[in-house]
């Protein structure tokens, strides 16, 4: 394994961050000496694919599904012109991750990068140029970071290729997908083959949706956000599990990003009507909470009931670290959220913290140091 994770001093003490990636100013805590942390979900952009798009379709920033009006539109804009040099540099980068007590970032594409309504012929483009400039920033700090790849998802077979190219050719741990493509759900996209060439390679996916189709009562307030977000890993889940895709693939591994969305949270509106309608076991023969079992959910939920609440139903070893850094929508001190769940014993929080994570991106702890 070629990581040697950097060894920081993880100290139970509280340190105060003046980084933005803190802007609220509020004490960072670390974990404990020796343990490695690692955050799953993070983004990079990549100004060159942003250069393609702008010579195919100039009016297109990649933000129409989330710059709802103007109000918005302005603050997005001036949030991604500060947070920029997070986006870009990694040494900026890392400079917030020893702030933050993270040791890995496993770097996934900024969702704006995905292009699936475009040619497939351009989003191949695109995706190369941005999977090749991640894996100039992982092979440039192998010790901090590991790589995760965007695919032109509207063309199975294209797909399938770019993702055999990130995994054997770059090194990648996983592949960040959207919750739809192109308006129609990822199990009747025609994606049966990526998803079993996925479970072939052992190769994580990490959904993290962008906007929502669902839109039209959900321009003000930055909704397409704040719910649409949630809102899209829902309904993506509902139909892994529903139309019996985790039934046919159980060894694929799925991360969730935000905390999975609204489905672990209210489960047993999946389960209830499964006991009582043939509509709701068309495709599968066991309860809908047993398939939601083998999916894994990032930390990113903000409240310590929450989080506390995911772990208890779906089990530590389902919960893994992350950030959504460096947008405003992330949590600022990832260490310190797992830290506040009451009665969280060290293993447990040493398997969120990184465990989950590093037998996920299929790394050996024991490398690291």
């Amino acid at each position: 394994m070629f990581f040697k994770c950097q060894t920081h001093s993880h100290q139970h003490d509280q340190f105060t961050s003046h980084s933005p990636a803190n802007e609220g100013g509020r004490a960072l805590e670390k974990t404990r000496s020796g343990q490695t942390t690692v955050d799953i979900h993070c983004h990079v952009h990549v100004l060159e694919a942003d250069e393609m798009l702008k010579t195919l379709a100039p009016e297109d920033t990649g933000r129409l599904m989330v710059d709802t009006n103007e109000v918005t539109a302005r603050i997005n804009k001036t949030q991604q012109e500060t947070i920029l040099p997070k986006l870009t540099e990694p040494e900026v980068r890392i400079k917030d991750m020893d702030a933050q007590g993270i040791d890995i970032q496993a770097v996934s594409p900024s969702p704006f990068h995905y292009n699936y309504h475009y040619d497939p012929e351009f989003t191949r483009e695109t995706s190369k140029v941005v999977n090749n400039r991640i894996a100039e920033v992982v092979a440039d700090h192998p010790e901090r970071f590991v790589g995760m790849g965007t695919v032109p998802l509207q063309n199975c077979e294209l797909a399938i290729a770019e993702m055999e190219r990130c995994v054997n050719k770059l090194g990648f741990r996983g592949i960040e997908i959207s919750t739809n493509v192109k308006g129609n759900d990822l199990t009747r996209a025609g994606l049966e083959s990526f998803f079993a060439k996925a479970e072939e390679l052992g190769t994580l996916i990490f959904m993290h949706p962008i906007g929502t189709s669902f839109k039209e009562r959900m321009n003000d307030h930055y909704f397409r956000n704040t719910i649409g977000h949630p809102l899209e890993s829902a309904l993506a889940v509902g139909h892994l599990v529903f139309d019996g895709y985790l039934d046919k693939f159980p060894k694929l591994n799925i991360c969730i990003a935000h905390g999975g969305g609204y489905i672990p949270a209210y489960y047993g509106r999946f389960d209830h009507p499964f006991h009582l309608r043939d509509d709701c076991r068309e495709n599968i023969t066991k309860a809908p909470s047993e398939f939601l079992g083998q999916l894994y959910f990032d930390t990113v939920v903000f409240t310590e009931t929450q989080l506390r609440h995911m772990i208890e139903v779906w089990g530590a070893d389902h919960i893994v670290m992350g950030t959504d850094y460096p947008y405003d929508m992330a949590e600022p001190d990832p260490v310190g959220h797992v830290n506040s769940v009451k009665n969280l014993s060290d293993s447990d929080r040493d398997l969120i913290t990184g465990g989950n994570a590093l037998r996920l991106l299929g790394l050996n702890e024991s490398a690291l140091n």
